[in-house]
């Protein structure tokens, strides 16, 4: 597809909102308007998940799941870009659930909830999904520690993303394979990770170049 003029709308967490730049305008959207003359809406909420939150604590991240905030998204766009699961994983209290689910209430039924919604308002408009990035504590099966037991790495939250958007035959921007920002790395996590989970400035131009050219591939 031709970047240039087309709408992107974002959806996304604090990664996409630009958590760990030094201003709005090094967040990857916004390199992507500037570079490619695309017109980036940026739907990024920090701490939100794509999962319905069992626990209310914080409402706006808790009552903020990808599958609310996709309804309230400009229908207006030639495509839309899908960027979470990293925080289902770190904090999210919503089970696995299994592939046949179809509510938000646990991951899989999100990821269809999600999914059908998108298709639906924007029937004619290609709908990507972009795996989450390495983190440095991506092995933790309680994700940041605070998860009462066990539930899964970052990995089998990645690979529920592509079982369920190789389902609805959707494109995937695999960047947890690709991305080529793998934290636990000293040297990759001081020069573009030194949070150990979100991207500085010269990580949003790896994360801009590699979206931005994927897209020019639809």
């Amino acid at each position: 597809m031709e970047l240039k003029g087309s709408k992107i709308n974002f959806l996304g967490d604090s990664i996409t909102a630009g958590s760990g730049t030094s201003s709005p305008e090094k967040k990857f959207s916004m390199l992507i308007e500037k570079e490619y003359g695309a017109i980036c809406q940026n739907y990024g909420i920090g701490g939100t998940r794509i999962a319905r939150q069992q626990t209310i604590t914080n409402e706006a991240h808790d009552l903020n799941d990808f599958c609310v905030r996709a309804d309230k998204m400009d229908g207006d766009a030639d495509v839309v870009v899908v960027f979470g699961g990293t925080n289902d994983f770190g904090h999210g209290d919503a089970p696995i659930g299994q592939m046949s689910d179809r509510t938000p209430d646990t991951f899989y039924g999100a990821l269809h909830t999600l999914y059908t919604k998108l298709i639906e308002k924007y029937t004619d408009v290609p709908i990507v999904v972009l795996t989450p990035l390495h983190r440095i504590n991506e092995d933790n099966l309680r994700g940041d520690g605070n998860k009462p037991a066990d539930v899964a790495d970052l990995k089998t939250y990645v690979n529920i993303i592509r079982e369920v958007a190789e389902y609805y035959s959707l494109p995937v921007l695999d960047l947890f394979k690709n991305s080529g920002l793998q934290p636990k790395v000293t040297v990759i996590r001081e020069k573009y990770i030194p949070d150990g989970l979100h991207p500085n400035d010269k990580g949003h131009e790896i994360l801009a170049d590699k979206i931005a050219k994927f897209l020019e591939t639809l």
